[in-house]
């Protein structure tokens, strides 16, 4: 089968440089595009063509732009057109794919890939069922021949309505359905808290939910779902959904991670832990062209943030060398040694990565590593260039203000100089102003820190004797951060403290101790 599409893509090549004229495509574009099957899913959409290669690429790419393999689902359905040159759709399929979708706007150098690959369609919709020519209409109203990527809204408002018709015209194509739910999230913004009231929210969801009342495996519309519920008071939503998500494509790593998202809302970080385990192998996979590697470093990124949380050390600690090795990054790694109490280990870390904020990270880590190794002098010079930093800073980390990051580490690295002094008043007023910081960050998956301030200022209350002010910050925190091992730890101290028990806290407790791999020896850590 590959070697008859390449001699295709031979025949072929001359005529459709021609077409394109002078079009860019990425580099090994014009390769022969292999069929995944031990990467795919058994997800099928019935095309005009008697090729069977044209089905299986189109198949193929469908579930990679699903996967938000924007490239190779190019690739993917350029190979269908290979098989069958008549197939209209599958010029469909390429135009879809160089388009605006969640992750990002379509680039000026995507745009006219899609607009030519467009018109070739166009050229072909006659051969077309009336189903794959109303596709290939809507699409229409979504590419212009001179894009301009600040007006794109223009284009898109009308493609929803499009699709908004389309759907309503096929209302048991699940497939049309999970497209038209792709256009309207991408008329709303992509980040930050979701409201329930928000009309566009709920109309997203009332859609996506449509498709999986019918299908609750549908990869596209649990995708999209999850990212549409995360943000939201009801991420479990898209639980019934994410548990068939991670295999429903099995050599894609973002499709294998993105159930992580609904498991870190909900709090279950072993979950959580699990699907970026099967997102890394997958990226790993993709090194003997076995699968498709998707943003690797998010995938460590969330696991090493969910092991944290849950208390599994060895999972987190290796996100993080491996994140260090990808990307050069040893903040993680830092943070990931503090959090577990491997603070020789942090000291030995001796390459500081790049950026303010990363770089703050890692001294932080330096700088409580070194007060518990015995060395106050570093601890203290660091935590004051820390609280000049909060000060000055400018930076930015994604979609967070640099001064709340930094903030939040300087008054817990200045708290633990307190509590190390013996003034316990003095580290719980820190540790009180690394909080406020810390409640002032966006919303994000992961979260820029894999530990709440508020582990320390529950901690500092239980030093004091002030059990019922601990027991309201561990509560606190696991309403943010559900079933989380460091709360759900203190708050049973608390209330044994108290003479209370709270028999959900118990249970929760010894399910977080089932996965860890850590004891606990006090609400200090």
């Amino acid at each position: 089968m590959r070697s008859t599409i390449a001699s295709l893509l031979l025949l072929l090549m001359p005529a459709a440089s021609s077409l394109a004229q002078d079009i860019d495509y990425p580099e090994g574009f014009g390769e022969p595009m292999r069929l995944y099957t031990e990467a795919m899913g058994d997800f099928h959409f019935p095309i005009s063509t008697d090729s069977e290669e044209a089905q299986a690429y189109f198949d193929q790419g469908f579930q990679l732009m699903y996967s938000f393999a924007k490239e190779p689902a190019a690739h993917s359905f350029r190979a269908s057109q290979l098989a069958d040159p008549d197939c209209a759709i599958c010029y469909w399929g390429e135009a879809w794919a160089w388009g605006s979708y969640l992750n990002g706007a379509m680039t000026s150098a995507d745009a006219p890939r899609a607009w030519h690959s467009l018109q070739e369609a166009l050229a072909r919709i006659e051969q077309a069922s009336p189903k794959e020519a109303d596709m290939i209409r809507a699409l229409s109203t979504r590419y212009i021949e001179d894009y301009e990527p600040e007006n794109r809204r223009e284009q898109d408002e009308a493609y929803a309505d499009a699709m908004s018709d389309l759907a309503a015209k096929y209302p048991d194509d699940l497939n049309i359905v999970t497209l038209y739910g792709d256009a309207l999230f991408l008329l709303e913004e992509r980040r930050g808290y979701r409201y329930l009231e928000d009309p566009g929210t709920a109309h997203l969801h009332d859609i996506l939910l449509s498709v999986l009342e019918k299908d609750i495996r549908h990869p596209g519309a649990c995708h999209l779902l999850i990212h549409a519920t995360e943000s939201t008071p009801t991420p479990e939503l898209a639980a019934p959904c994410a548990r068939y998500l991670g295999n429903s494509i099995p050599g894609a790593s973002h499709i294998n991670h993105m159930p992580s998202h609904t498991w870190n809302e909900m709090g279950l970080w072993h979950d959580a832990v699990r699907s970026n385990t099967l997102a890394w192998h997958s990226d790993q996979k993709a090194a003997y062209d076995l699968g498709f590697t998707i943003y690797p470093t998010h995938n460590l990124t969330m696991l090493y943030y969910a092991a944290s949380m849950g208390g599994e050390s060895a999972a987190a600690v290796q996100a993080a060398k491996d994140l260090a090795k990808l990307n050069g990054n040893t903040a993680m790694l830092a943070m990931a040694m503090l959090r577990f109490g491997r603070f020789d280990e942090v000291l030995e870390i001796d390459q500081p990565p790049n950026g303010e904020i990363n770089r703050a990270m890692y001294d932080f880590s330096v700088g409580y590593s070194a007060l518990k190794e015995g060395d106050n002098d570093q601890a203290q010079r660091i935590a004051t260039e820390l609280a000049q930093l909060t000060e000055t800073t400018t930076a930015r980390f994604r979609f967070h203000d640099g001064a709340d990051i930094i903030g939040t580490l300087a008054g817990i690295l200045e708290g633990e100089i307190a509590w190390e002094s013996g003034n316990i008043e003095a580290a719980a007023a820190a540790f009180r102003k690394a909080t406020d910081y810390y409640d002032n960050l966006n919303y994000d998956e992961p979260e820029p820190l894999p530990f709440s301030p508020r582990h320390w200022l529950g901690a500092a209350y239980m030093e004091l004797n002030a059990y019922d002010r601990a027991l309201a910050e561990y509560r606190q925190d696991l309403s943010e951060h559900p079933h989380n091992i460091w709360s759900l730890f203190g708050a049973e101290k608390a209330l044994e403290a108290l003479g209370q028990k709270d028999a959900v806290i118990s249970q929760d407790l010894d399910e977080a101790f089932s996965y860890a791999d850590i004891w606990l020896l006090n609400t200090k850590h």
